[in-house]
């Protein structure tokens, strides 16, 4: 049994009733989701089925055509799009399947970057950045560039950037399509469990079973609805305890370069 589910609390963000169509093509057809703080969310369904723009309408990336999106109870599809990309850049956070980091930056800059858009100095970004690093096996890598980086920590990296805020929501777009499947479980491994211990809740897009798996809950969705909604069963896979994981002000209870070399 899998002691490390979590608990479900009342849903930080919740998708009612959401439409959006291009064109002639319906993209989705009236779709009702929520997560809640601490809880990972699994978005799975064959391609051209609405997954993406599912996460890009709950992201505010996009506006529904029809429903509502709601963060802590504020009407996200109701802002105007300079009220939608700050809440992106403050009170969300994205990890995507290539990182899309900035090649011309070093590691600990990429991390800092939504802190100094925010108006952080950057020597204060800086170093509020570099205390992710040592909790996600980084350690030693502050200043390598993205092209000297594996693309095991790369991804490691995208998730500092995507946490370095505290964001209350994680959106992850096939985090793990990009690596090998080792490389790839312990992302997703790393990701859900150090979300969870941050209490912010995650969204993750996914085509791999076996990235769902490790996810509390999953979703597929079919033509534009969800065809199913249902947790994931305690003990599916084997979780790190997030007492066994650091972040920053919670030393790591293990040498996490030892286990996320790659």
């Amino acid at each position: 049994m899998n002691p490390y589910r979590t608990t479900i609390a009342s849903p930080v963000l919740v998708g009612a009733g959401l439409k959006k169509s291009y064109g002639l093509t319906r993209a989705l057809a009236g779709v009702d989701v929520s997560v809640s703080a601490g809880e990972s969310l699994a978005v799975m369904g064959p391609s051209g089925s609405g997954k993406s723009t599912l996460l890009h309408c709950l992201a505010g990336i996009e506006r529904p055509d029809e429903g509502q999106v709601l963060l802590a109870g504020e009407r996200v599809d109701q802002l105007g799009e300079p009220h939608r990309s700050e809440l992106r850049r403050t009170r969300f956070g994205f990890v995507f399947q290539s990182g899309q980091l900035l090649p011309e930056l070093p590691a600990d800059e990429n991390v800092a970057l939504p802190l100094m858009l925010g108006g952080m100095p950057r020597r204060q970004a800086v170093q509020t950045a570099r205390e992710w690093f040592p909790p996600l096996g980084l350690a030693g890598m502050e200043e390598r560039r993205p092209g000297q980086l594996s693309g095991g920590q790369a991804q490691r990296v995208a998730i500092a950037r995507a946490l370095v805020g505290s964001p209350q929501v994680i959106f992850a777009d096939e985090p793990t399509g990009a690596l090998d499947q080792a490389t790839g479980m312990e992302v997703i491994d790393l990701l859900v469990t150090t979300t969870r211990r941050q209490g912010a809740a995650l969204v993750v897009v996914t085509h791999d079973e076996d990235v769902a798996r490790w996810c509390d809950r999953t979703v597929r969705v079919r033509d534009g609805r969800l065809a199913e909604d249902h947790r994931t069963p305690a003990g599916a896979t084997t979780a790190v305890a997030p007492a066994a994981w650091g972040t920053p002000g919670h030393p790591a209870g293990f040498d996490a370069d030892a286990r996320y070399d790659r």
